[in-house]
């Protein structure tokens, strides 16, 4: 169940534009530039993600006052922005959650494959014997 807004159109995006909302929240000093550096995103789909989430009003900028650079921002969620924010987190942790689930259910199918072809355990296939 993924998130949808216009301009953020896949799962993809929106996991990113939660990691920009948890960034913000930790450091909301920090530049486009570190946060592309930091997420290992472009730094053009951080200006995107950025530009997205402050047309949608969940994230305000100002700027420094005591900064001597009239370039330096300051990112702040809005209330808004911490309502999606925690919306987003519980919808990505459920997800998670589901594709843990999901995982546990295909290891014990690929441990009983293993035991029905005469495998015991994994250091047998790790050792190379049996196979």
């Amino acid at each position: 169940m993924s998130v949808q807004w216009p301009g953020l159109p896949d799962r993809l995006e929106n996991e990113e534009a939660l990691r920009i909302f948890r960034e913000i929240n930790r450091s909301p000093e920090m530049t486009q530039r570190e946060f592309s550096s930091r997420l290992g995103i472009s730094l053009g789909k951080v200006n995107f993600l950025i530009n997205a989430l402050i047309q949608k009003g969940f994230v305000k900028v100002e700027n420094f006052k005591k900064s001597s650079s009239k370039s330096k921002y300051l990112y702040c969620l809005t209330p808004r922005g911490i309502e999606e924010k925690s919306r987003m987190t519980y919808l990505f942790l459920k997800r998670k959650m589901r594709e843990c689930e999901h995982l546990e259910l295909e290891i014990q199918r690929l441990r009983e494959e293993m035991r029905e072809c005469g495998v015991d355990s994994e250091e047998q296939v790790q050792s190379g014997n049996r196979l």
